[in-house]
């Protein structure tokens, strides 16, 4: 048996401060690990939040803007009202309750990624 483990999403971000801001600040993520190979070089952030891993990178040819990224939730009006409880540059994410995968939040990140919270009926 391989035993392969959960894929990590690398997302592709060009502010340090601003992924901060938007991760950790107003997502609620916290960090995992940080990595530079030398100081001045992109930054590299892992953030966890619950069971979800995020890669976060600023080297060139790892992720690509635009991306979308799946991600289950139990309870999708409660991070809604996380979210709506201190907005993050005036997004106000709404749930679209009719999605095929269930009730869904989309979220875009400042970078072009969006994160799609669905709340799956089982």
């Amino acid at each position: 048996m391989v035993g392969m483990g959960a894929a990590v999403p690398v997302l592709r971000i060009f502010e340090e401060m601003l992924a901060r801001d938007f991760y950790l600040g107003w997502l609620g993520f916290t960090e995992v690990f940080a990595h530079r190979f030398a100081p001045g070089l992109p930054l590299y952030l892992r953030v966890r939040r619950d069971d979800l891993l995020l890669d976060l990178s600023g080297h060139h040819g790892d992720g690509t803007p635009g991306t979308a990224v799946w991600v289950p939730v139990a309870d999708l009006r409660a991070l809604q009202g996380e979210l709506l409880a201190e907005p993050f540059r005036g997004l106000r994410p709404g749930i679209e309750a009719d999605s095929p995968g269930g009730p869904t939040m989309e979220v875009l990140d400042p970078f072009g990624s969006t994160l799609r919270f669905c709340q799956t009926a089982g």
